[in-house]
């Protein structure tokens, strides 16, 4: 099987990665994440993931768009539902990018956090799939993302503290935490 795989950052790679080749599959990596803000996070977390793909020879396309204003102004009216629109824009490119270049299906790292929203990401791989007539792989990879996370670690790659969107930023330094 040919897949895409959506990746969000490094760290939560390294395991969904190491899962899907034990399966036998070698998915091509997808880097698109307008979502990071800012620009620093975002060039650390695209730097951290290109040097992970090289290491571990994994194939690497980079989306390489830094959002900020597209993505605060389609989020601005919601702030609180705002990843929503974060899974659909990322889901929806990663569908779209499968199906215009004979992937079989495609995936999505955003599958092992624990703090992410796991049944909309997975409602929103769906409907990207059907919209872009492309199967969604879906696995759960949440049992791996604390060894995942020791992994990167030990590694010594970049680790950040925050989803990504300057909102969720702000969430972590008042405590919050969404699902």
């Amino acid at each position: 099987m040919k897949l895409l795989l959506h990746v969000c950052c490094a760290p939560c790679s390294i395991k969904c990665i190491e899962a899907l080749r034990e399966e036998g599959l070698e998915p091509t990596l997808f880097w698109y994440n307008p979502n990071i803000h800012p620009v620093t996070e975002y060039r650390s977390r695209r730097d951290a993931m290109i040097g992970y793909a090289e290491e571990i020879g994994a194939g690497l396309l980079l989306q390489d768009h830094y959002g900020l204003r597209p993505f605060v102004e389609a989020v601005s009216s919601d702030i609180d539902h705002r990843c929503n629109y974060c899974y659909d824009t990322r889901l929806g490119a990663t569908a779209r990018y499968a199906a215009e270049n004979g992937y079989d299906g495609f995936s999505t790292t955003l599958l092992i956090s624990p703090y992410q929203n796991h049944e909309l990401i997975c409602e929103t791989g769906e409907k990207a799939a059907g919209q872009n007539g492309i199967r969604f792989i879906y696995r759960d990879f949440r049992p791996y993302f604390r060894q995942g996370q020791q992994t990167a670690r030990e590694l010594g790659i970049y680790m950040q503290k925050y989803c990504g969107c300057i909102f969720s930023e702000e969430d972590r330094y008042l405590g919050k935490h969404k699902k």
